[in-house]
């Protein structure tokens, strides 16, 4: 059975870490995984945190390995991502190695890269939030393009769409409109159509009557694969929700829609051909299927490298896009950020 410390009481590991792990505490099937004590959280706010019911609260986070066995013990690290290289590193000094830590795995390439050393250094097993692979969409999307099906893969299409004013306009974390939804986005692109370079990126800032927040409205991202383009559009000012993948193949067309909010997980694909159109409706629960999966490897103890290498290379894209909006043009790969297999395409 494993314990489990959630760090960050705020909108990821509240809203939406927490209220699946207690479904899957609760749930005969998968319960085995998890210790019956409820979870520690603890949060740098201190008592302005939120507590959830079933939750208890830590002070101090020193205290931690004196209530639970770190050898035990999956930690979810829901700080900002500037916060993650020391987050990361004052949990390997308490002796948790465990880590499941929130996409994008964090705020700039040199970080990743400080984090990517200290896994290696002190053998921590870390697993970034990345739900949207293991997606039934995106399965779906990836057996499509892997049939040929529908013919070669031209270009695929990413639309994300949602309202974000209140937590943008209270937030000092300083984050950047390709910090929220892209890092899912990427991290598929790269998944279904291989390895890729930043072709071109741009920025809005988010106004609202007098005030400003720079480079929190929407985002567009062109990634070029050795064989197709993705393009990115990410808007935190839309009034509707929207998560929409498209595939165009040279003879045919897939779209795909993402659950919209952790509310209603369905998702929805339409298939279009020159003999007609198919449109199918499923349950794509995609973060309980990601946590399970993860708790189950780490109860198994298999360090399979699945993600970890995509992971990085999604921040080292993300700060390159940063950097052409910033207009200061591409930085080369830092040493020992790994790339994908056969590294970035030069088409």
């Amino acid at each position: 059975m494993l314990h489990t410390l959630i760090i960050g009481m705020g909108r990821s590991g509240i809203g939406l870490h927490w209220p699946v792990l207690h479904r899957l505490k609760s749930d005969p099937l998968h319960r085995s995984l998890f210790s019956p004590e409820p979870p520690l959280g603890w949060d740098v706010r201190g008592d302005a945190a939120a507590v959830p019911p079933g939750v208890k609260v830590i002070r101090v986070l020193e205290h931690a390995p004196d209530l639970i066995d770190p050898a035990c013990t999956v930690v979810h690290v829901c700080t900002p991502p500037q916060q993650r290289v020391d987050t990361v590193r004052r949990l390997a000094e308490l002796g948790f190695r465990r880590l499941l830590i929130e996409k994008p795995l964090a705020g700039d390439a040199a970080a990743a890269q400080t984090i990517a050393e200290l896994r290696t250094t002190l053998g921590l097993e870390i697993i970034v939030v990345a739900p949207w692979l293991d997606s039934e969409l995106t399965r779906r999307a990836r057996d499509l393009i892997e049939s040929g099906r529908l013919g070669e893969l031209r270009t695929m299409s990413f639309a994300q769409r949602k309202p974000r004013f209140q937590r943008t306009l209270r937030s000092t974390e300083n984050l950047t409109v390709f910090d929220v939804e892209p890092p899912h986005s990427v991290g598929v692109a790269l998944s279904l159509a291989g390895d890729a370079e930043v072709a071109a990126a741009s920025w809005s800032d988010m106004r609202v009557d007098q005030s400003v927040v720079p480079t929190m409205g929407a985002g567009r991202l062109t990634l070029r694969h050795a064989a197709a383009r993705t393009r990115i559009f990410s808007n935190l000012t839309a009034l509707v929700r929207e998560r929409r993948l498209t595939l165009q193949f040279t003879g045919g067309r897939f779209v795909g829609h993402y659950p919209a909010s952790e509310n209603d997980p369905f998702a929805c694909t339409v298939i279009s051909t020159p003999a007609g159109v198919a449109e199918n409706h499923f349950v794509d629960d995609s973060l309980t299927e990601f946590i399970l999966r993860v708790y189950r490897r780490f109860a198994e103890k298999d360090e399979t490298d699945r993600d970890f290498a995509l992971n990085l290379r999604v921040v080292r894209l993300l700060d390159d896009a940063k950097a052409i909006c910033r207009g200061s043009g591409l930085g080369g790969p830092p040493n020992g950020l790994p790339t994908l297999k056969g590294g970035p395409s030069n088409a």
